[in-house]
């Protein structure tokens, strides 16, 4: 399922650093690579995790290869965690209308006067 691997490659916090670096502007490995030190294999590795997520794409420029943010490929995380978050609010609202109304009503009358 492609929100699968959206979320697993979002999972890693060197994968979302590129991406947030990739919100500025294409960039060549060689620029990510300064974002955390790692080796190229490890950045090709990342990379390509990226790529089969479908969360960047690459262009051929002369000798370089530089990669480019597809924003879009975002959307379908961005909707569920919106539709998740939709149902929390709902929940939520209807614990507070609740915990309300149980501050609203009288004390519960046992029939016990001890």
């Amino acid at each position: 399922m492609q929100l699968d691997r959206t979320f697993a490659a979002l999972s890693d916090p060197t994968r979302r650093a590129i991406l947030a670096r990739l919100a500025s502007g294409e960039a060549t490995v060689t620029q990510l690579r300064a974002l955390s030190r790692i080796s190229q294999p490890a950045m090709s590795r990342h990379l390509k995790v990226l790529e089969e997520a479908g969360l960047i794409e690459g262009r051929v420029a002369g000798q370089s290869r530089p990669r480019a943010l597809k924003a879009e490929a975002l959307t379908p995380a961005r909707d569920w965690l919106e539709d998740v978050r939709a149902a929390f609010e709902q929940t939520y609202a209807r614990l507070d209308a609740l915990l309300a109304e149980m501050q609203d009503a009288p004390p519960n009358q046992t029939g016990d006067d001890t």
